[in-house]
């Protein structure tokens, strides 16, 4: 959720809280105050009453209390009669049939010498009214309001926050690799104007820092394999040297094979740190299913050398997009991969589908994590052919163009899988 869909929706709930409970406080308060008039107006009927009994000693019918309803009914005084209370009462109207609600005050008063219960009643039908006029009145004039107050909210704070989205959305368009520096707008807000600043010397400073990390692994690429390619000349031909002994053979042997095998992690971890730096950028489709098929018919002469036996189950090709150089090295690790972990007379099993891509192999049995062998460094078994880089750099290049990889180990079973994310 966006942040000011997510500021608009908190402010919708507390306004709509805060209107309930203030609709509900103004109801309360409008009914106290219209019970208080009634009441009131009861109470001076109660004296004109009094008034009447003491000047006429008796009680009888009068027009004065057409307004009120007034009932008054003898009661024998066997014990101190109640004090007045008030109460609410519904009363048939003998005209429509209805039930009308009124407010009744109800006291004791002695007439001629005899104790009465007289209730004395006010018709609430127009106070009712008045309540339902004014709540309604209320409830549209706060709602327009609510609504009102929000709609200009919305406006308001869209045009508050445009500079951020307008700033988020050249952001996203940055590119580290380009030579041009960030351009952001200068706000008349401050906090976004301050923002851009830190923005732009980030970018600043992360540019410097990428070409320069790029200037470096180009030139370690360079001038590392030069003095690498002419050691394993010159050991090469010390060991074709004729006058060499036994153990002097296999001093140079060793040195040629770590001179190797420094060469080799040398490759590795600058093709690591440019796909890292995203320095291959020339991304096109690719079919990574016919791709493994060459890289295995590649590998012709290797598999015939084990005996190891390559199979194929009909399916749909997997094509995905990734730079051509990255697609082949990804693929050329998982079949060393396949190969170097075999047995002789094993096999080797391809399974592709429009979703992924499998290469399965004989093996022997797993002695670590399977998720930690796609750390760097970490290879199963001693071969010192390996240097545990391969299926490090096969996750690399999955987590970089958005592929995922998992490898699965059952019953003397290796599986690979290549599969898009969704």
């Amino acid at each position: 959720m966006k942040l000011l869909n997510k500021a608009n929706y908190i402010y919708l709930l507390f306004s709509l809280v805060i209107y309930l409970l203030s609709a509900l406080a103004f109801y309360q308060v409008t009914r106290f105050l219209i019970y208080d008039e009634v009441e009131s107006r009861l109470r001076v009927e109660k004296r004109d009453f009094e008034a009447y009994v003491r000047t006429h000693h008796d009680w009888s019918s009068s027009p004065y209390f057409v307004e009120n309803k007034i009932v008054v009914t003898p009661v024998s005084q066997r014990t101190q009669p109640p004090p007045e209370a008030f109460s609410d009462t519904l009363i048939l109207n003998r005209y429509d049939n209805e039930l009308i609600p009124f407010r009744q005050l109800t006291f004791y008063e002695p007439v001629d010498g005899v104790m009465h219960r007289v209730a004395i009643r006010k018709s609430l039908i127009q106070t009712y009214r008045l309540l339902e006029a004014i709540t309604a009145t209320m409830v549209l004039f706060l709602g327009m309001l609510l609504l009102g107050t929000f709609w200009f909210q919305s406006r308001l704070s869209g045009r508050l926050w445009q500079p951020f989205y307008d700033t988020l959305a050249t952001i996203k368009r940055f590119d580290l690799s380009s030579t041009l520096p960030l351009q952001l707008p200068q706000p008349a807000i401050t906090e976004f104007s301050e923002l851009n600043d830190v923005l732009r010397k980030m970018a600043d400073k992360m540019q410097h820092d990428y070409h320069s990390l790029k200037e470096f692994t180009e030139n370690a690429s360079h001038e590392m394999q030069t003095p690498l390619a002419l050691i394993n000349a010159k050991v090469e031909q010390l060991i074709q040297t004729e006058q060499l002994t036994a153990t002097q053979t296999h001093w140079i042997d060793s040195i040629y094979e770590a001179s190797r095998r420094i060469a080799r992690l040398n490759q590795g971890l600058l093709l690591l740190a440019k796909i890292e730096n995203h320095q291959f950028i020339d991304v096109h489709p690719v079919n990574l299913s016919a791709e493994l098929r060459q890289r295995l018919l590649d590998m012709d002469e290797v598999l015939l050398h084990k005996q190891i036996r390559v199979s194929e189950e009909p399916g749909a090709d997997f094509q995905v997009l990734l730079p051509p150089f990255l697609a082949e090295s990804l693929l050329s690790n998982l079949v060393s991969n396949a190969i170097r972990h075999n047995h002789p007379g094993g096999f080797i099993q391809v399974r592709s589908s429009a979703s992924q891509l499998q290469l399965c192999n004989s093996g022997p049995s797993l002695h670590t994590a399977p998720e930690s062998l796609f750390q760097r460094f970490r290879k199963e078994g001693n071969s010192h052919e390996s240097v545990g880089l391969g299926l490090a750099i096969v996750r690399q290049i999955c987590d970089t163009y958005h592929l995922m990889v998992t490898y699965q180990y059952a019953e003397g079973l290796h599986t690979l899988t290549l599969a898009g994310r969704e």
